[in-house]
């Protein structure tokens, strides 16, 4: 089947443009293999979250220091952290702190005692989808549903043993 594939794409070079050759390989390659298309779609970074041991000092540096806008701290209890966004025009800094004991920032500062990179945060356009299919492929995710994160939108947080090191939070554009 493989090679009645190849033929018919190869064979129809000289009917179709470039791109509209290599779109319909993808897509008859898809078919090929039995796996459907996505029904969700990855869409832009939304933002980068960093762990601050002291948030006043890390909204001073981006604010007074780098001259950008930043908004003001917010108590997220559920998520058990304070979060001051950075705007950087293409995408924001999510700087955030521990609040309250169980606070997973706080576990994450007694191992990094400076701060630094938490998670990158990645938009969907269907996140129960997103997370229907990436839990087909295994997957993990680090609650059973999605919650409401600090933009008012669902948010999902994939095990980074999976993603490559990664923590990679989704969330609904």
């Amino acid at each position: 089947m493989a090679s009645i594939v190849l033929k018919v794409a190869v064979s129809s070079l000289s009917r179709c443009s470039r791109h509209t050759c290599l779109r319909a390989h993808s897509t008859t390659a898809a078919l090929r293999q039995g796996v459907p298309g996505p029904v969700w779609k990855v869409g832009r970074l939304n933002h980068i979250a960093i762990a601050v041991p002291d948030m006043e000092k890390a909204t001073s540096l981006y604010r007074d220091v780098l001259g950008a806008t930043v908004s003001d701290k917010v108590p997220l209890p559920e998520h058990g952290v304070y979060t001051v966004f950075v705007e950087l025009g293409n995408t924001k800094l999510e700087l955030l702190h521990p609040l309250g004991e169980k606070s997973p920032i706080a576990g994450f500062l007694q191992k990094n005692k400076a701060g630094g990179m938490h998670h990158i945060c990645i938009e969907v356009d269907d996140i129960n989808a997103a997370i229907v299919d990436l839990k087909a492929k295994n997957i993990r995710t680090l609650s059973a549903e999605p919650r409401i994160g600090a933009h008012g939108k669902p948010v999902m947080f994939l095990h980074p043993k999976d993603c490559d090191g990664v923590l990679v939070e989704l969330e609904e554009a």
